[in-house]
C-alpha cells in the first residue's frame, strides 16, 4: 500500500488535498499540517472525494486518474460512450496498474471521527455514522474491483505499512455490518434531534440525517444484490437480510423518490472549477467530436424502441440521409463497438456513421445533470431483482411494481412524462458547429405500448425476468452509478459487453483489476498470500474472484 507520510492539508472550504513528499521522514514536523482539524472540514474533503471529481478517492483503479464521475473512464468501461481520439483517450480496460488511493480517503475518515470525539462529541455522532457509510462504500468498491484486500490492518494507528489481506467474504461481512451499525446510529441521532452536522460541508444532504439513514439501507440493498451468486453463503445470509429490510421499513427506511438520491450536483462558481460539468459550452468546440456513443448502450435502447435514446444521443446523420425532417427514428441511431480499433472508430465517427453524445442535454450549460452515485431508480430495480430471486414475498406482481417504477422514474429523469405521447428531441443538424444551432424535432412515444412489448413486460420466468431488470437498470444508469453497470454485467452477463482489439487484454473484457504494482515490492509477502488464497495463477485481469465463483 502507498506510504502516506502525512494526512491532509485543508485548503479553503476543506476541499483541497495536498499530500506530503513520501521521502520525508515521519519524524519530521510538517509546518503546514494543522495539529487539529475541525471534523466538518474533513467531512467536506471526504464527501467531495466520493464524487470522483478529485484524484484520491475517485475509484479510478488505474494509475491514470480515470474516475467514476460523468463521462469519465468508468462509463467508457460501462460501454456507454467511446473515445475515438487516441491522443487523449482510448477504450482499453487499462487495469494492470490498479491503485489503492481510496485508503487515503479512509485515513481522512479516521481523522474526522477522532476529531469529532476529541472535541467533546459523543461516541455516536453524525461524523462517525457517515464515516461508517463511507467505509462501506469504499470497501465494497475496492473488493469488487480487486478481490481480497487489506481490511482490519489497513487503517490502524500506528500505521501498518504491510497490512495483511482479508478474504472477500470477510470484507463483504464487514461492509454489511458497518451499514447495520450506521443505520442504528442514524436512528439514535435522529431520535435525539442531533443537529451538530455541518450543513455547509455536507454537499449531498445539507445535514439531513433522515436522508443519510435512507441512503445507508438503500446502499445495503445494492450490496446484497451484488452478492446474488453467494445467496447460499451462511456467513452473509443474503436472502434473510434482504427480507428483513423490506419487511421493516420503520427500522430500515429506504429512498422514497429521486429527491433522496446520493447525487453530486455540479455547481460552478468562483474558483469551483472542479464542480463544472465535464462537457459544457466552453469545451464543445474542442472535444465534441472525440466522443461517440457505444453500441452496447445504443442497441440496448433501440432494441426496445426506447425513446430515452432520443434524449441522450444525436442521430448518426449518415444513416439519416435526406430524411432530415424526421431524424428521431430508432433506425438512425448507432454506436461503435467498444472493441473496435480507435483508428476505425475515428474514421466512422467523422463520416457520421455513429451517434454522438446528445449535444443539447450535455453541452448546453455548466451544471449538466446530477451525477447519481446511489439512486432511487437503481433501488427499484434491485428490490425487483431480489423479489424475483425469492428473497422476499410478493412474487411477480410485487417485483413488477418495483420494476415498472424504476423504468418510469428513469423516463422522468430525462423529462419524459409517461402519461403523454408527444415529445420534442433536440439534435445538432449536419453542417452546424455551434451548440446554439440545435434544432427541435417532434416524436411520438406511447409508454403503454412500450411496456406491452414482450421484451419489456416482466416475465414470469425468473431467469428471464432478472435479465430484463438488469437491462433496464443498465439503461437507467447511463453515465451514473459508478461501476455498477460493469459489476452487473460481470455478475449476470447482461447486457452483452463487446470485446475486441480496442479493449486491450487480448480482446477480452477483464473481470478484475490487478493489484497496485507497489504491493509487489512494499507488501510482497501479503500480496503473494492473497493470490494463493484466492487460487489465482497470476495477478492478472482474468482471474475469477470469490464473488464470481
Amino acid at each position: 500500500m502507498k506510504q502516506v507520510k502525512t494526512l491532509i492539508l485543508i485548503l479553503v472550504g476543506g476541499l483541497g488535498i495536498v499530500s506530503c513528499n513520501k521521502q520525508i521522514s515521519e519524524r519530521q514536523t510538517n509546518p503546514n499540517k494543522p495539529a487539529a482539524v475541525p471534523p466538518n472540514l474533513v467531512l467536506g474533503t471526504v464527501l467531495t472525494a466520493m464524487s470522483g471529481t478529485t484524484t484520491p478517492g475517485a475509484l479510478s483503479g488505474t494509475g491514470s486518474g480515470e474516475g467514476i464521475n460523468s463521462w469519465d473512464g468508468a462509463h467508457r468501461w460501462n460501454q456507454y460512450h467511446c473515445s475515438n481520439y487516441d491522443y487523449y483517450d482510448n477504450n482499453i480496460y487499462s487495469w494492470t496498474n490498479g491503485n489503492f488511493d481510496p485508503y487515503l480517503i479512509l485515513t481522512d475518515v479516521v481523522q474526522m471521527e477522532n476529531e469529532a470525539v476529541s472535541r467533546g462529541g459523543n461516541k455516536v455522532n453524525p461524523y462517525e455514522a457517515i464515516g461508517r457509510f463511507v467505509r462501506a462504500y469504499y470497501f465494497y468498491n475496492m473488493t469488487s474491483m480487486f478481490g481480497d484486500i487489506p481490511l482490519t490492518e489497513a487503517l490502524q494507528s500506528p500505521k501498518i505499512f504491510t497490512p495483511k489481506y482479508s478474504s472477500q467474504e470477510t470484507v463483504f461481512k464487514y461492509v454489511l455490518d458497518e451499514l447495520d451499525s450506521a443505520n442504528s446510529d442514524f436512528a439514535s441521532l435522529i431520535s435525539s434531534l442531533d443537529n451538530t452536522l455541518s450543513t455547509t460541508q455536507d454537499i449531498y444532504y445539507a445535514g439531513d440525517l433522515t436522508k443519510w439513514q435512507k441512503l445507508v439501507n438503500s446502499f445495503k440493498i445494492r450490496v446484497l444484490v451484488a452478492l446474488s451468486n453467494k445467496a447460499g453463503d451462511a456467513l452473509l445470509n443474503v436472502p434473510a437480510q434482504f427480507a428483513t429490510i423490506l419487511g421493516n421499513p420503520g427500522k430500515y427506511p429506504l429512498f422514497g423518490s429521486q429527491d433522496d438520491d446520493l447525487a453530486f450536483r455540479y455547481n460552478p462558481g468562483g474558483n469551483n472549477t472542479f464542480s463544472t460539468y465535464p462537457f459544457n459550452p466552453s469545451n464543445f468546440g474542442s472535444i465534441a467530436g472525440r466522443f461517440n456513443m457505444a453500441k452496447t448502450y445504443v442497441d440496448a435502447c433501440t432494441g426496445l424502441n426506447d425513446a430515452r435514446v432520443f434524449i441522450t444521443c444525436d442521430p448518426a446523420w449518415a444513416l439519416v440521409g435526406n430524411d432530415t425532417l424526421n431524424p428521431a427514428q430508432y433506425k438512425y441511431f448507432a454506436g461503435a463497438s467498444t472493441g473496435e480499433s480507435v483508428a476505425t472508430m475515428y474514421n466512422n465517427a467523422n463520416n457520421n456513421l455513429y451517434s454522438f453524445i446528445g449535444r443539447k442535454r450535455y453541452y448546453s450549460n455548466f451544471t449538466g445533470e446530477p451525477d447519481v452515485l446511489v439512486g432511487y431508480k437503481e433501488l427499484c430495480f434491485n428490490i425487483a431483482e431480489g423479489i424475483v430471486r425469492g428473497w422476499a414475498p410478493g412474487g411477480t406482481a410485487a417485483a413488477e411494481t418495483w420494476y415498472k417504477k424504476g423504468i418510469t422514474e428513469s423516463f422522468a429523469f430525462y423529462g419524459l412524462d409517461v402519461t403523454k405521447t408527444s415529445f420534442t428531441a433536440y439534435f445538432l443538424p449536419p453542417g452546424k458547429s455551434s451548440i446554439n444551432q440545435v434544432a427541435p424535432y417532434t416524436f411520438n412515444f406511447d409508454f403503454n405500448a412500450y411496456y406491452a412489448q414482450p421484451t419489456v413486460t416482466l416475465s414470469t420466468t425468473a431467469a428471464t425476468a432478472v435479465n430484463q431488470i438488469v437491462l433496464q437498470k443498465y439503461i437507467a444508469s447511463f453515465e451514473n452509478s459508478g461501476y455498477e453497470s460493469y459489476y452487473n454485467w460481470r455478475r449476470t452477463g447482461t447486457p452483452t459487453f463487446l470485446g475486441g482489439s480496442g479493449v486491450g487484454n487480448n480482446g477480452v473484457i477483464p473481470v478484475r483489476w490487478a493489484y497496485p504494482v507497489s504491493e509487489q515490492s512494499v507488501n510482497a509477502a501479503n500480496w503473494q498470500t492473497a493470490l494463493t488464497n484466492q487460487g489465482f495463477t497470476a495477478d492478472d485481469l482474468n482471474q475469477k474472484m470469490w464473488l464470481l465463483k
